[in-house]
């Protein structure tokens, strides 16, 4: 809890910024609902598809995971598999040069530390050592540790996508020019942990549906009223 302390701290108008939440959370849950905790996948099949999805879209990223379930019939066997056929086979996900390697390595290492091909221990971890564990690992960062934390084991941290990235900018959780990495830490002092699922499932959805990159659909949006951006445009008069 400390860390988050520090982080409030250091954040300008960070009062104002959380306050934000409760209203924002509540529009995006009559919107989109409240969705329930599901494992989405086994842990260690999920730090392999963050990896697969780093700087691709979902649907690469998928073509190149299913490729792997296909083609091995373990994590072991992809593990010490020739390093140009795990290249090829994941080809579809892009970046397979520089996946491919990673992936075997992520797998290697979790061998050697741990005698096995499973990161199950995590779940009994303190958050905090959990999280930098994972991201000891050669091409794991926030986003990832965040993501297998959160959906594969259910524990209180918030992952930072592109969308919650765009959205939580816009509408001014965080400061302007906070990149992906710091967000992390910001946001899961603004969101109430046991909300860290709902609420960031629900940001990507709008994200996708309403509050896109590309010309956001402010007059389909419920959270005008709270949204640094739409703000800013008015005043702007565009």
């Amino acid at each position: 809890m400390a860390e988050k302390k520090n982080i409030t701290e250091t954040i300008p108008d960070f009062a104002a910024r959380q306050a934000k939440y409760a209203p924002v959370a509540v529009l995006l849950r009559e919107r989109y609902g409240y969705p329930a905790w599901r494992q989405h996948l086994l842990p260690l099949d999920e730090l392999v598809n963050c990896i697969l999805s780093q700087s691709t879209s979902d649907t690469n990223r998928d073509k190149g995971y299913d490729a792997l379930l296909v083609r091995y019939p373990t994590w072991e066997v992809v593990r010490d598999a020739d390093p140009e056929e795990v290249i090829e086979t994941i080809r579809p996900a892009g970046l397979a040069n520089q996946k491919g390697p990673r992936i075997q390595e992520v797998l290697n290492t979790i061998t050697e530390q741990r005698g096995e091909l499973s990161i199950d221990f995590l779940n009994d971890l303190p958050l905090d050592d959990a999280r930098d564990w994972l991201m000891s690992l050669n091409g794991v960062g926030p986003k990832t540790a965040a993501i297998v934390l959160c959906f594969a084991f259910n524990r209180p941290a918030f992952p930072v996508d592109t969308h919650i990235h765009r959205v939580s900018q816009r509408i001014g959780f965080l400061p302007p020019k906070t990149n992906a990495e710091k967000a992390h830490p910001i946001m899961e002092a603004i969101v109430p942990p046991g909300d860290y699922y709902a609420f960031h499932l629900n940001v990507i959805e709008h994200g996708r549906k309403v509050c896109r990159a590309r010309q956001p659909n402010c007059d389909a949006c419920p959270l005008t009223a709270y949204c640094d951006y739409y703000k800013n445009d008015r005043e702007n008069g565009s």
